[in-house]
């Protein structure tokens, strides 16, 4: 069985090499959605009888571990010097440095292996994160899944 929860956040960044508008500083409201796979849970009694997770868990873990760090922050990808220069200029600007360039399918790549460690089988069924997606824009998004990451792609 599999479940997604979706939440939204609101984040700037800029691709740095991108011959568009996407080379300039900006920001869009993301949105992630988190597909976890797991056996039902069978335990009478348990809070989370019928279900693989409680959804208020998949949100509460996506927060502790991603999304709060994420929003309302500065995307930026570490060797992007000039803007990391000038954001470190902004006392208590809220920055988050980046081993790649904030693109969609890094973004999700990166959402996928922080998360993944988040959501592991705590309720003894099976319980592991299957895809992250996530948009940029309504019309835009991008997927990470579990085979891309057991392939090596990431």
């Amino acid at each position: 069985m599999q479940i997604t929860r979706r939440l939204e956040f609101d984040a700037g960044h800029r691709i740095p090499d991108h011959q568009s508008q996407c080379r300039h500083l900006h920001g869009h409201r993301y949105a992630i959605e988190i597909t976890l796979s797991g056996e039902i849970i069978k335990t009478s009694g348990a809070p989370a009888n019928g279900m693989v997770m409680d959804f208020s868990e998949v949100k509460s873990l996506a927060r502790q571990h991603l999304v709060d760090d994420w929003d309302h922050a500065f995307l930026v990808f570490r060797g992007d010097t000039v803007v990391v220069e000038f954001l470190a200029t902004m006392n208590g600007h809220k920055t988050v440095l980046l081993d790649a360039v904030p693109t969609a399918e890094n973004l999700a790549a990166i959402a996928f292996a922080i998360l993944d460690a988040a959501y592991r089988d705590g309720y003894r069924n099976r319980l592991r994160l299957e895809r992250v997606r996530l948009f940029e824009t309504p019309n835009c998004w991008a997927d990470a899944c579990r085979a891309d990451f057991t392939g090596g792609n990431f």
